[in-house]
């Protein structure tokens, strides 16, 4: 009994080591969810941070949204599912990795350049080399011969090798060290260097030895094997994280696991992911973080964003019914300011848009004067305040201002109309008519939602929210 007893206490404290804060369309939302989302939006560096009573409504929302996107069955798209699937892999992939595989692949790296070394090992050579260009006539090649001819007997007759390679050698990189290249292993010369340099000794010069880049004289400086794994091990890693090979040992090991199991990568992923999620918050709450964002981004797009941007009906109906809202406190101009070659073109540009709306003028002013090679206006097109085009300052606004002239177009000129105390329809302010739009539909939206959805908190839980 007694035993029993404490079993039924142990897993009576386990079960409220992580209460249910909150209750959304029916589901239990623990309150390590709730502090995950909160902590990380609120983290240092984030500007309009709220505290926990404020972020229980935005809280909520969010959920409800994606109650929403669940109910509209968006979870079932195939492009979710994809998009979904492939942030889940990069999360839980490199779970499979453990120390022991990056370890066994560290020695396989080493193990490998030590078979592609071969038992000549590494060579560290010295040049002096006379360039000549494998295409070049004979008389350049026999210039570059006496020349090397020259050096080989200075060299013969006790000449520094370093001193003079830093001379007169034309390969720039090693002259500046005296000739010297770093240690390599075969194949990383052309043919006629490495065979000239490998039969070569410690402290031999070569004679002279020709190759496609000219004529080289060659001095051994070094010759060793590899030193011990240990001494490469940590620039091995280095190399392995450089590389980001984690993925690569990732796939090698989750292939190894498929042959030997007979399942699928998928089913892997899947039981990583719910072992990973089991052991550890975090990772369960940005896995979760992702499905629900994506959630939310996709129905927000189809039933905000996407559709205020698109509803140009809704648009001029909210912006005739906000209309003092978009006033100006001075004039702007709706216009174009524009630059051209001859005096011709000033009046031809007027008639060009006279009887288009403002939205076509770019358009037409495109395919009518720059449709082919010969550029013969320059236009910039907007609505101007003062202050942000010199020549609609100067001319329109009538502002004592300097204007720069653009080099071969030196007519300058405007066209269009001053409007004194606001815009004309929505298209003029489009952009803040849009994001006002957005937000009058998510409101709507949101409080439709909580009609719709039921939903509660536990207020003596959100009390202790970062606090046990």
């Amino acid at each position: 009994m007694f035993f029993a007893a404490c079993l039924m206490s142990a897993t009576a404290m386990a079960q409220t080591d992580d209460p249910v804060i909150m209750t959304v369309n029916g589901k239990p939302v623990p309150r390590s969810e709730f502090e995950y989302s909160f902590n990380k939006n609120n983290s240092e560096g984030v500007i309009d941070k709220k505290n926990v009573e404020e972020y229980v409504d935005l809280f909520i929302n969010y959920k409800l949204k994606v109650e929403a996107a669940l109910d509209a069955k968006y979870d079932t798209l195939q492009s979710f599912k994809d998009e979904f699937t492939q942030y889940r892999d990069q999360q839980v992939r490199p779970a499979f990795v453990t120390d022991e595989d990056v370890e066994a692949e560290a020695r396989k790296i080493y193990d490998q350049t030590v078979e592609r070394i071969g038992p000549d090992g590494l060579i560290q050579t010295a040049h002096i080399l006379i360039r000549a260009n494998q295409q070049a006539p004979q008389e350049e090649w026999d210039a570059a011969k006496v020349r090397i001819d020259s050096i080989y007997k200075a060299l013969k007759d006790g000449a520094d090798f370093s001193e003079l390679a830093k001379k007169v050698s034309q390969d720039p990189g090693s002259a500046r060290q005296g000739g010297l290249l770093p240690f390599v292993q075969h194949g990383q010369f052309v043919k006629e260097y490495e065979d000239a340099a490998f039969a070569l000794q410690p402290g031999e010069m070569s004679g002279i030895v020709q190759s496609p880049f000219g004529y080289h004289i060659i001095l051994m400086k070094e010759r060793k094997m590899l030193e011990p794994f240990e001494e490469h091990h940590d620039a091995i890693l280095r190399f392995i994280e450089q590389r980001n090979m984690r993925d690569q040992i990732a796939t090698q090991k989750i292939e190894k696991i498929v042959k030997e199991t007979g399942k699928t990568e998928a089913q892997l992923l899947d039981e990583k992911t719910a072992e990973l999620s089991a052991k550890d918050d975090e990772m369960k709450y940005l896995v979760q973080e992702y499905h629900d964002g994506l959630l939310l981004y996709e129905i927000s797009n189809q039933l905000v964003w996407d559709k205020a941007a698109k509803d140009e009906a809704g648009l001029e109906q909210y912006f005739k019914k906000h209309k003092k809202n978009y006033m100006w406190d001075e004039p702007r101009f709706k216009g174009m300011a524009y630059h051209v070659k001859v005096q011709e073109d000033v009046q031809a540009v007027k008639d060009c848009v006279k009887k288009l709306a403002f939205d076509k003028w770019a358009e037409a002013l495109r395919s009518t004067f720059n449709a082919d090679s010969v550029i013969r206006i320059r236009v910039e097109k907007g609505i101007f305040k003062k202050g942000d085009n010199a020549l609609v300052d100067s001319i329109v606004f009538k502002k004592d201002t300097t204007v720069n002239h653009l080099k071969d177009y030196p007519i300058d000129a405007v066209h269009g109309k001053i409007l004194k105390k606001g815009p004309e329809d929505y298209t003029d302010v489009r952009g803040l008519v849009v994001a006002d739009y957005q937000e009058q539909l998510e409101k709507e939206w949101v409080a439709d939602l909580r009609r719709k959805y039921t939903w509660t908190v536990n207020k003596d839980i959100l009390q202790t929210v970062n606090k046990h």
